[in-house]
């Protein structure tokens, strides 16, 4: 058990903890631990499951229960049901795009395709009520304009007091992310991540630029750009 485990048996508070990667888990030692067959990012299973997830909190509450140990890991017996592709998805119509050709013109038509997406981005929020677009505080056109003068070689200044360019550029980037995945993701079919990360990294404009500014940004001189570039605009999994 760690040192942290231990001081919190001792004050006599419980804990439990989520796991994604179980090696890590088994290093660290907690008292108590649901391993989880998730991707990154996602402890408690698909989004806009409640039921799903419901079942997730409670098999890591009923470790609470337990009292073999002193270190007990649970591992919760369920895949994600939305890692199977669901065959009656559809992505907005919007034209296919490649990463070949200028940075100009990949920066056009980042500038083109997102206004594409506004009305089924619209229905998304509509349908759920909330959307996690808004990271850099920036209107979405705004964000994308930001990032298009990045693509194309400049540098602009940041947009908003307090906030250095280059942390701007990759919240702009994040919610670029999200508007589409978000579009995409409207209407009653339930796509798997990765049908969506198929379809925003290997066919859309957006994707094909966020690709393009890492490789921009990894060639910089300015350290902070490369460590966001390497960390935060594209997945591992997802790295040409």
């Amino acid at each position: 058990m760690s040192a942290l485990g231990h001081y919190l048996e001792e004050e006599g508070i419980a804990t439990v903890a989520i796991s994604l990667i179980r090696p890590q888990t088994e290093n660290t030692k907690p008292p108590r631990a649901l391993w989880v067959p998730f991707e990154l990012g996602r402890p408690f299973g698909p989004p806009s499951d409640p039921a799903f997830q419901k079942r997730v909190i409670l098999a890591a509450l009923r470790l609470l229960e337990r009292e073999d140990g002193p270190v007990l890991i649970e591992d919760f017996p369920d895949d994600d049901p939305r890692a199977t592709p669901d065959p009656a998805w559809s992505p907005p119509f919007i034209p296919a795009t490649v990463a070949a050709g200028s940075v100009d013109s990949l920066a056009a038509r980042l500038q083109a395709e997102i206004p594409l997406l506004r009305g089924a981005h619209e229905r998304w929020v509509a349908q759920y009520n909330r959307t996690t677009v808004g990271l850099s505080g920036l209107p979405i056109g705004e964000c994308v304009r930001y990032v298009a003068e990045w693509l194309r070689g400049k540098a602009p200044a940041s947009p908003r007091a307090g906030f250095s360019a280059p942390l701007i550029l990759r919240f702009a980037v994040d919610d670029i992310k999200a508007y589409c995945l978000e579009a995409a993701a409207a209407g009653t079919a339930k796509p798997s991540s990765r049908q969506l990360g198929d379809w925003f990294w290997n066919e859309t404009a957006p994707g094909a630029a966020i690709h393009a500014l890492r490789a921009a940004c990894l060639s910089s001189e300015d350290e902070r750009l490369k460590l966001i570039a390497g960390n935060f605009m594209v997945p591992a999994a997802r790295v040409r």
